[in-house]
C-alpha cells in the first residue's frame, strides 16, 4: 500500500536538487530524501518507562564534477537550503582530488523494473495500545515462572518510513516501508547466579508478529533455561550455532567478500572467487524480490537493478558483494549490493533444530555471543559464548564464561548441517549450523 502523493512530493524535491546540481556545474549528481515516523514505547515492572514519537527528515546529495566528488546533507528542504547545500557539495567536490574510480553508475544497470514488493503495511496503533502490548507482554514473562526475579522491560516500535533516489542519469524511484517490532527481556533466580535473556518479533506487517503472549513465554523459558549454568573445561568439540547466531557467522563471510575489504586486500578471502570456500552441499544466495521480507527491493542504494543470484553454489563463491565504486577498484562490474545484501538466503537442510541436536550428538550448543573477537584479515575468530552442553543429542545443562575459537576460513570449509529452523527477522535468513569442531577455553 504506497502513498503515491507522498512519494511524489519527495520526487519533486530530489528532481530540484538534481536541476540545481546541473546549474551549479556538476556534470553528474545524485540525491536521496527520507521521511521517517514512528512510535516507540517501553514498559518496565507494569509501568510506562518510555512513549517517543519519531518524525525525522533527511536529504543528501552527491555531485561530480569529472572524477571529482563532493557531498552534503540536509534536513531542511526550503528552496534556500536546497540551493545551499548543492553549493556546498560543490564547494567540496571542486577541492577534492580527481579519483578516477568514482562516478555514477553505468546507465543500463539502472532497475528499469518496479514490483509491489508488499513493503508498506502502516500499524494503527497508538500510544495507549502500544503500551497495553508491551505491559501485557513483560507481565506474561514475569508471571511464567516464580524462578523470574526482576525485569528489563518490554518494548514496541512501530515505524514507517518514505524514500526516494535520483540521478542525473534519469533515475528518480521512491517506495514506501513498514516495521514493527516487539521485544521483552527478563532476568531470573539471584545474587550471583542471576540470568537474563531475552525474545523478539519482527515484521513488516503488525499481523505476522508473534503475540504478546508468545514474545512474554518466549522470554521467561530462554531466561529460565539458564539457570545454573556451569563453565567447560578446555576441549575441542563440535559446536552448533542456533539460527539468531548463525546470521553473525553468515555475516563475517558477506563482509569478507564485500568491495571494501577486497581492493582494501583486508580479507581472509582474498582471491577465492571460482574457488570452493565451503562444503558442496552449501548454497547461499539473494532474493531481492520475496515479497513483504525485510531485505526486499528492486535497486540498491545507487538506483541499481538488483537481481536473485547465486553468491555460493556447490560450496564454490561464484561472486561479490558490489558497489559501483569497488566495483571499477576490483576491474569489475557492480552486482547491485551498494547498500548490503537483499534477503541473502542460505539453503536449509532437511533437518529441524532438533534433528540438528541429534546430529550434533555430543557438544556445545552456542545461544549468545560476546565481542567482537573476529579478524577480518586473517579470519581468525575468538568469542565469548554461552549455551548449553549437549550429549546424545540432549541439552543437559546451560553453559557460561566460556570462549569458542577457531579460524574462519576452516570454519566455513567444516560446516557438516544446515538447520531448516530459519531465522526470518532479519536481512540474513539462515538455520541453525552446525561445525565438526571449535576450541572451547573454559575453566
Amino acid at each position: 500500500m504506497q502513498n503515491q502523493e507522498e512519494i511524489n512530493r519527495l520526487k519533486n524535491v530530489v528532481q530540484q536538487l538534481l536541476d540545481e546540481a546541473k546549474q551549479q556545474g556538476a556534470s553528474g549528481a545524485e540525491a536521496a530524501f527520507s521521511v521517517d515516523n514512528g512510535l516507540s514505547v517501553s514498559a518496565r515492572l507494569g509501568e510506562v518507562e518510555t512513549v517517543e514519537y519519531h518524525c525525522d527528515q533527511g536529504i543528501g546529495v552527491t555531485v561530480y564534477f569529472g572524477q571529482k566528488k563532493g557531498s552534503a546533507s540536509t534536513n531542511d528542504i526550503s528552496s534556500d537550503s536546497l540551493k545551499e547545500t548543492v553549493k556546498a557539495a560543490c564547494s567540496i567536490a571542486r577541492y577534492a582530488s580527481d579519483d578516477e574510480y568514482s562516478g555514477l553508475p553505468d546507465a543500463e544497470l539502472l532497475a528499469t523494473e518496479f514490483p509491489d514488493l508488499d513493503l508498506n503495511h502502516p500499524w494503527d496503533i497508538n500510544a495507549e495500545q502500544a503500551i497495553n502490548i508491551a505491559i501485557e507482554c513483560e507481565n506474561i514473562a514475569r508471571g511464567y515462572d516464580k524462578a523470574i526475579s526482576n525485569s528489563e522491560g518490554a518494548s514496541v516500535n512501530t515505524h514507517q518510513g518514505t524514500r526516494v533516489f535520483g540521478n542525473s542519469l534519469g533515475f528518480l524511484q521512491g517506495y514506501q516501508s513498514s516495521r514493527h517490532s516487539l521485544s521483552c527481556s527478563v532476568l531470573a533466580g539471584s545474587g550471583d547466579a542471576m540470568q537474563r535473556d531475552y525474545w523478539y518479533s519482527v515484521a513488516r506487517d503488525a499481523t505476522a508478529l508473534e503475540s504478546a503472549r508468545q514474545v512474554g513465554e518466549k522470554t521467561a523459558q530462554r531466561t529460565i533455561a539458564r539457570l545454573n549454568a556451569r563453565s567447560l573445561s578446555t576441549r575441542q568439540c563440535p559446536v552448533l550455532f542456533a539460527a539468531e547466531m548463525a546470521s553473525g557467522l553468515i555475516g563475517a563471510l558477506i563482509g569478507a567478500i564485500s568491495g571494501g575489504s577486497l581492493y582494501r586486500k583486508s580479507s581472509f578471502l582474498l582471491d577465492t572467487l571460482d574457488t570452493q570456500i565451503m562444503p558442496d552441499f552449501v548454497r547461499i544466495h539473494e532474493q531481492p524480490f520475496l515479497r513483504g521480507a525485510l531485505g526486499s527491493a528492486s535497486y540498491d542504494s545507487e538506483g541499481v537493478a538488483t537481481k536473485a543470484r547465486d553468491i555460493v553454489s556447490d560450496g564454490i563463491l561464484r561472486s561479490y558483494v558490489l558497489g559501483t565504486y569497488s566495483a571499477r577498484k576490483l576491474g569489475m562490474q557492480t552486482t547491485g549490493n551498494a547498500g548490503g545484501v537483499h534477503n541473502l538466503t542460505v539453503e536449509p537442510g532437511s533437518n529441524d533444530f532438533a534433528g540438528m541436536l541429534k546430529l550434533l550428538d555430543t557438544g556445545l550448543l552456542v545461544t549468545e555471543l560476546m565481542g567482537q573477537g573476529v579478524n577480518r584479515v586473517t579470519g581468525d575468530y575468538s568469542r565469548g559464548a554461552s549455551g548449553f552442553w549437549v550429549e546424545n543429542g540432549v541439552i543437559q545443562y546451560p553453559v557460561q564464561e566460556i570462549t569458542i575459537a577457531g579460524n574462519l576460513k576452516t570454519m566455513l570449509r567444516n560446516i557438516v548441517a544446515i538447520g531448516n529452523d530459519v531465522d526470518l527477522r532479519g536481512n540474513i535468513r539462515v538455520g541453525s549450523i552446525l561445525l565438526e569442531q571449535m576450541a572451547i577455553a573454559g575453566e
